[in-house]
């Protein structure tokens, strides 16, 4: 029996429908492979079937390893559809890194496409042909098992500033909804086709890639980023609407001497970092004729506000106005709401905010107002036309090519190192990268930088490794102690 108002949503919804309604239609593309929507709503059929043939139940969670691939899409989709939640995990991850994620979770199924070196209690498949014969040996019946719309369709882990990683519990309801306004503002819909160039075991690299697939349209596989490839791939595929973090634009401008012509590129639109003026520039002079989007928003709060293409010059600098169906406020110091012009933090209300932190409520109500607002610790100046500006972050979180890096996570390794006493990590301008990593270190004798590089690159990511170490002989303090980051970054 139906409820009033209609069926729940769920992000299997648009997999279903399209396989219906455009079988024959290519969903995805990876290099040589492509799935029509038939095959599509097929084979995410039998993945679910699959998973619960292992005595998988409702709710239970489905970690999922592995880059940008052809799969990628119909495993999210069976995951759903089997009425589980999945745990999107980055590959460049460290074994302890994984090993924490899987265990915090509580994923009772790791799929990769790689052999992980921990030691994983529950059942595992690796993509390939073990993966090919477990489809196989599956039914292809969409289970169709039921999901309250606003319950978690995956569990998102960020870096904290304060330790362990927390895992974002994001609903149906949510990212379906970002789906629906994707195709509505960056033209990801029925007849079109895009990219998928951020990792999609990222927030944004999954809601910009899947949303193809949930609205009808096309989505190419860009298995690592390459300026050429992906140029190769826009021109090839006939891509319509593409999704960049800034350092993407920055390594095609210093890779690409001559751009070619794309003739069915017609939009870009950028999140992660600010663009930088001077490389925004260069984009309307390499793409002519493109519609630019900037955009800014965060996993917990999903997509906040978006800076239009007749604004893209007029209001450069700036991340637009609130996007749809979303509230803001600019609160300053005092508690009270920001005048236009002074500074505030940022909080956001609308329908793709996420369910909270898994096991996590001190955190969860941390960040949110008891009416529902959601902070993701932004200060923000907000002008007299209502357009906003990122002007600082309360966390001390590092943006490097469009990835999030928190000190915190850093210095709890690099203080566990015998030749460091103190340090301080924080993220200083790039222009390559957007910001580089950096740590300042207080040692008892000479830094050796290639011994800590070596350290860090055995318990952390890659991408969160500094790139550069320097020594100082005391770290800037206020008079409760507190190390004064601003001052380091200031250091020449």
């Amino acid at each position: 029996m139906l409820r009033p108002g209609g069926a729940d949503l769920t992000i299997a919804g648009g997999v279903r429908e399209f396989g219906r309604a455009t079988p024959d239609v290519i969903a995805v593309r990876d290099g040589d492979r492509q799935l029509s929507y038939a095959a599509l709503d097929e084979r995410s059929s039998r993945v679910a079937c699959a998973l619960l043939s292992f005595g998988l139940t409702t709710g239970d969670r489905v970690a999922l390893l592995c880059g940008n691939r052809l799969e990628y899409p119909e495993i999210a989709a069976g995951i759903a559809k089997a009425g589980l939640v999945m745990v999107p995990v980055n590959p460049r991850l460290t074994a302890p890194e994984v090993a924490f994620i899987l265990g915090h979770s509580g994923a009772r199924m790791l799929i990769a496409d790689s052999e992980p070196d921990l030691d994983f209690p529950g059942a595992f498949v690796r993509i390939g042909p073990e993966y090919e014969k477990w489809l196989d040996d599956a039914r292809a019946v969409d289970p169709c098992v039921a999901v309250n719309e606003r319950d978690p369709f995956c569990i998102a882990y960020t870096a904290g500033t304060t330790g362990d990683p927390k895992g974002v519990l994001i609903s149906h309801r949510s990212r379906s909804l970002t789906f629906y306004a994707t195709a509505l503002e960056w033209g990801i819909g029925p007849g079109r086709r895009t990219v998928a160039v951020a990792p999609m075991y990222h927030g944004a690299g999954f809601a910009f890639a899947y949303a193809a697939v949930h609205c009808g349209a096309t989505v190419s596989m860009l298995r690592a980023f390459d300026p050429d490839a992906l140029l190769d791939m826009i021109a090839r595929d006939g891509a319509q609407s593409v999704f960049l973090v800034p350092t993407h634009a920055q390594l095609i401008r210093g890779a690409v001497t001559t751009m070619p012509k794309l003739p069915t590129l017609d939009t870009l639109y950028f999140n992660a970092a600010a663009l930088p003026r001077v490389l925004k520039e260069w984009v309307f002079e390499a793409f002519p004729g493109v519609g630019v989007h900037e955009l800014y928003g965060s996993t917990e709060a999903g997509v906040v506000t978006n800076l239009r293409p007749p604004d893209a010059r007029r209001k450069a600098g700036t991340v637009g106005h609130p996007w749809f169906a979303t509230e803001v406020r600019v609160i300053g110091p005092d508690g009270q709401p920001a005048a236009p012009g002074e500074p505030g933090e940022l909080y956001s209300r609308s329908p793709y905010l996420m369910n909270g932190y898994h096991q996590n409520p001190a955190a969860t109500a941390a960040c949110t107002t008891e009416d529902g607002f959601l902070t993701s610790g932004d200060i923000v100046i907000r002008d007299e036309e209502g357009f906003l500006s990122i002007v600082d972050r309360v966390k001390d979180v590092i943006i490097t090519g469009g990835v999030n890096v928190y000190p915190r996570d850093v210095e709890e390794i690099l203080l566990a190192h015998p030749s460091v006493t103190e340090c301080a990590v924080v993220g200083e301008p790039d222009d390559r990268w957007g910001e580089r990593v950096v740590a300042y270190l207080v040692s008892p004798g000479p830094v050796e930088p290639d011994v800590l590089e070596a350290y860090l690159r055995e318990r952390l990511a890659g991408f969160k490794v500094p790139k550069q170490y320097r020594p100082v002989a005391a770290l800037p303090r206020n008079a409760a102690g507190k190390i004064l980051k601003r001052e380091l970054r200031s250091t020449p």
